[in-house]
């Protein structure tokens, strides 16, 4: 399975070890969304670092697919078509290149020219909040199969 992580709150007063992991994972400013692979334990590390900051769970199929279609770019920012999929990866459309994502088969952010962030909008109906942890009723921190939800309300 693939990670979905969201940036929730923004860049004020944020602890230095944490921007520089934001950075890292490309987390730039609030609602902008990067999917990684789970299996990377550097990953694992960077996201209980910046724990407080963002909110991240596993990506399903059917998600993926919504997702890539509606918001991802290529550079120049033209949207990911199936002919592109078909010309730069070895799948055939947007759904087996989402298949792919979620299965850790192709890691999103190597494709070529496929910008790494996906710009979300703020959700409908707004975070839980964003001062305690998901599992406290707020919205940071892991929330497992949750995250598809978010993401719906997101696109």
């Amino acid at each position: 399975m693939a990670f979905a992580v969201i940036r929730v709150k923004g860049t004020v007063g944020v602890n230095p070890k944490a921007r520089e992991t934001l950075k890292m994972l490309r987390l730039n400013r609030v609602n902008h969304c990067v999917i990684i692979e789970d299996n990377n334990e550097n990953f694992k590390g960077m996201l209980q670092r910046a724990k407080d900051y963002i909110t991240w769970g596993e990506l399903d199929k059917e998600t993926a697919v919504e997702l890539i279609k509606k918001r991802g770019r290529l550079t120049g920012d033209k949207e990911i078509t199936d002919e592109y999929v078909k010309s730069a990866t070895p799948y055939s459309n947007i759904e087996e290149l989402a298949t792919g994502v979620v299965e850790n088969k192709i890691k999103y952010r190597e494709l070529p020219d496929i910008k790494p962030v996906l710009r979300l909008n703020p959700p409908r109906k707004g975070y839980e909040g964003v001062k305690r942890s998901f599992m406290e009723g707020g919205a940071l921190g892991y929330r497992g199969k949750e995250i598809n939800k978010l993401i719906k309300r997101m696109i």
